[in-house]
């Protein structure tokens, strides 16, 4: 396998992971407080899980579709009012039910080194 081959696979790998684990971490950002898809896509971002709109609104629109997470319009002092997300009560025994899931497969990777 030459550096260009290993490469690729390395990204499609990464990207793979990423992809799992993204549902996770906008739960873990929506359960922590209220929050905008601007701000979600920061902080996302600065956790080095760089998103873009185009994934990251459908994404919740199948949240609030499973009844996980929900929204409402706020007025914002810069602009257009904002739609923030919630988390629902089933969202919170979901996120937790992640959570533990998380912290287990976590061990098991660990085990391994």
């Amino acid at each position: 396998m030459d550096k260009t081959d290993y490469d690729k696979l390395l990204e499609n790998t990464r990207i793979q992971m990423r992809k799992g684990i993204l549902e996770f971490a906008i739960l873990l950002i929506i359960g922590k407080e209220k929050s905008y898809a601007n701000d979600i896509i920061r902080k996302l971002q600065a956790a080095d899980l760089t998103v873009v709109e185009g994934t990251i609104y459908p994404l919740l629109s199948r949240l609030k579709n499973s009844g996980l997470i929900d929204y409402f319009w706020e007025e914002s002092k810069s602009g257009p009012p904002r739609k923030y997300y919630t988390l629902t009560k089933p969202g919170e025994k979901f996120l937790s039910g992640c959570d533990q899931q998380w912290s287990t497969l976590e061990a098991a990777i660990h085990s391994f080194k």
